[in-house]
Parts: C-alpha cells; structure tokens; sequence
C-alpha cells in the first residue's frame, strides 16, 4: 500500500531524468572546446548542481578551487588532477574536499570520458598562483543553459525543468 498522506505543503516536485545520457545533442551545453555539460538537477535555493561532464579531448582542462565540497562518479573513460597522484577511472567514486585546488587532466588515449559531478557553491577557475580568472555557480550554469537552448530550437526555458 502506498503513503496514504497527502505530501507537505509546498513540497517542490520531484525531479526524474529518464534519459541521463541523452541521444538528443542539443541538450548537451558547450563549456568549451570539446567540453560539455548536461544539467541533471540545478538548484538554486540550496546553491548546487548535478551534471554530466563530457570531454572528447585530452590535455589540461581547468584549474579551480571549490569553496563546498564535490562528489563525482566516473561512468566513462578516465580523468586525473596533476595535484594527487590517484587517477579517476569508469565506476570510481571521488569526493573533493572543501577547500581543494587542482588541475583537471584528461589524458591521451581517453576518447570521451562522462562524469557525474554535484557541486555545492561554486568553482572558482585560478592560475597557477591561486589569483581567481572566472567563476561558475547555479546561476552561471543556468545561464548557459538558456542562452544554449534558445540557439539549438529547445527554447531558453528547456532548462526550466532541471531548476529547483
């Protein structure tokens, strides 16, 4: 027998993606060169998202510091920073510690590589000196996916789904 009570008041909906790894394209959003995202939840009241990453290329990716902590879990290919000596590979689970600078690497070999990541407050891109050169947050992030979605024909509010 399901719950017989009515759910809180003004509970938000729940938020179910079906197909995670779309075969529509258009809804991955270019980051950079042969770099996507793929909102999966965007939530701008606790100040976090979770999204695919997708890389098609190898080399260094960006270099940034995360003020919240990170959970990632690898489901293709394989990745690395040049600060640690461990390597993310397909099936690893990896938690980022407040805190944590480092320099994303995905090296030859890797075709694509797909990472879920939930970040928690935001990425704060810095140089090799820590001296901070761009940001992203939830807002950020919904951003680009509006602007993206309003080019490829989904229509700007596609993302509003993905926003809680």
């Amino acid at each position: 027998m399901p719950f017989q009570k009515p759910q809180p008041l003004g509970m938000i909906p729940d938020l179910v993606v079906p197909s995670a790894i779309p075969d529509d394209e258009r809804i991955w959003v270019p980051q950079g060169v042969n770099v996507w995202f793929r909102p999966l939840c965007l939530n701008r009241s606790q100040g976090y998202w979770v999204n695919l990453l997708r890389v098609r290329k190898s080399g260094v990716l960006s270099r940034h510091r995360h003020p919240g902590p990170v959970h990632g879990f690898v489901l293709k290919g394989r990745w690395r920073y040049l600060e640690h000596d461990w390597e993310a590979t397909e099936g690893g689970y990896v938690f980022e510690p407040p805190g944590e600078t480092h320099t994303l690497v995905v090296d030859e070999g890797v075709e694509e590589m797909i990472t879920l990541f939930q970040v928690t407050g935001s990425m704060n891109y810095v140089d090799p000196w820590g001296a901070t050169t761009g940001y992203e947050d939830v807002f950020t992030k919904i951003d680009l996916c509006r602007k993206h979605y309003g080019e490829v024909g989904l229509g700007a509010d596609y993302v509003d789904q993905f926003i809680r």
